[in-house]
């Protein structure tokens, strides 16, 4: 039968299969020709753009602004409430739902905004239901392009969809909804918690907020040193990927990207190690990403393991924790002084050459245990978000066909 594995008392119809284009109309947002970045301003009517998506909701910081004769201008490509918007380019599963908040916002050229033209479907229930892995599947498959897939009016045209009566539609929607803001709430609590660790961690390290010890005495004053005074380094290598065999172990070989993890997808066994420069690491060490998409972060180590050219493993005497939080505060100002527009690799001769003002162990110890307790709370918060979404997946996986 076409129904789902789950629904709510009361509803036993079949589900109707349909395309996407019978109930809905799909438009691309206006090209460069029509609107350039020069044109935003400082004061005016919001457009949004990708990097304003997130989880099926609008992110409203940072939003560029049009002017009201562009709008008038532009009026096609105006966002009314219950519209759908996709990415156009690159991330192409992703979308957002247009509330009555930002009715009469704009949306982009590298948007595609869709809506409903059938009382027989509900704008909400729809995009929930285009977040579905099925749909989300049929989406990326029918993309077209390689490394940078994009979507047209065509494509999204012709996903198939399967509704319930509108009365179902709308308990549906209604039910996820709640989810999506109990989420939603949560996000901006982990956000939230992050931003005060930052401030915080600023305030630190330029010394504005200095700690005092148990007899309410002020700690001595920082020294100035560089960070070769303070760390020994070491990075590693990646073991041929030609040779199977290496791959056939139980060491787990962290990646950049894995440095926060308990847990690697690769494993290399004691000759991988023997015939590369891959180096072993152990929990406890600081792993900080010299190059990728991770540049700049840094971790504790969560396991023992081997590393490759993209980490460096750095040791100190001084007060781990501390050096952890002084890579975290200074992640920006490392990257822009010695990633030119983005580009290029750090490295331990880089890292061996950052000033570092340094106080005493205690204060040390001090400050660790302060921003240790907020990282603890930004954990506990993470994990209840984690939650959330794997709660609301598991209803969509039960909820639609």
């Amino acid at each position: 039968m076409n129904t789902p594995k789950l629904r709510f008392d009361g509803f036993s119809e079949e589900w109707v299969s349909r395309t996407l284009e019978e109930y809905a109309h799909v438009q691309t947002g206006p090209f460069g020709s029509q609107l350039h970045e020069s044109d935003y301003v400082s004061e005016g009517t919001p457009i949004i753009t990708v990097e304003h998506f997130g989880d099926n909701y609008i992110i409203h910081s940072n939003l560029p602004l049009v002017s009201d004769e562009d709008v008038k201008r532009l009026k096609k490509y105006t966002l009314s409430e219950g519209d759908i918007v996709f990415s156009r380019v690159g991330s192409v599963d992703r979308r957002v739902y247009v509330t009555k908040r930002e009715d009469g916002w704009l949306f982009s050229g590298r948007c595609l905004r869709l809506s409903t033209t059938s009382k027989k479907v509900d704008s909400k229930f729809l995009s929930f239901y285009l977040g579905t892995t099925k749909c989300l599947n049929e989406i990326r498959s029918k993309a077209v392009g390689g490394t940078m897939p994009s979507l047209n009016t065509a494509i999204l045209n012709s996903i198939g969809i399967s509704i319930p009566s509108i009365e179902e539609q709308k308990k549906i929607s209604d039910f996820l909804t709640l989810l999506d803001k109990k989420i939603q709430k949560q996000q901006e609590k982990v956000e939230l918690l992050k931003q005060q660790k930052k401030g915080l961690m600023q305030r630190i390290f330029s010394q504005e907020l200095r700690f005092k010890d148990e007899s309410g005495q002020e700690y001595p004053e920082w020294a100035s040193q560089t960070m070769n005074d303070v760390i020994s380094t070491y990075s590693g290598g990646t073991p041929s990927v030609k040779n199977r065999e290496y791959y056939k172990g139980t060491i787990p070989f962290i990646r950049s990207g894995e440095i926060y993890k308990d847990t690697t997808e690769l494993y290399v066994n004691e000759s991988a190690l023997q015939y590369s420069s891959a180096k072993l690491v152990r929990k406890g060490d600081l792993l900080y990403a010299l190059y990728g998409a991770t540049s700049g972060e840094v971790s504790i180590s969560k396991i023992d393991g081997a590393i490759n050219q993209a980490i460096l493993c750095i040791r100190t005497s001084e007060v781990r924790e501390f050096l952890l939080y002084f890579f975290e505060n200074s992640k920006d100002r490392i990257l822009s002084t010695y990633l030119q527009g983005g580009q290029g690799n750090l490295s331990a001769q880089i890292i061996k050459s950052i000033n570092i003002e340094i106080p005493c162990k205690l204060e040390q110890l001090a400050i660790s245990n302060f921003l240790d307790s907020i990282s603890v709370k930004i954990t506990q918060e993470d994990k209840k978000l984690s939650l959330l979404i794997k709660q609301k997946q598991a209803f969509m996986q039960q909820m639609f066909i």
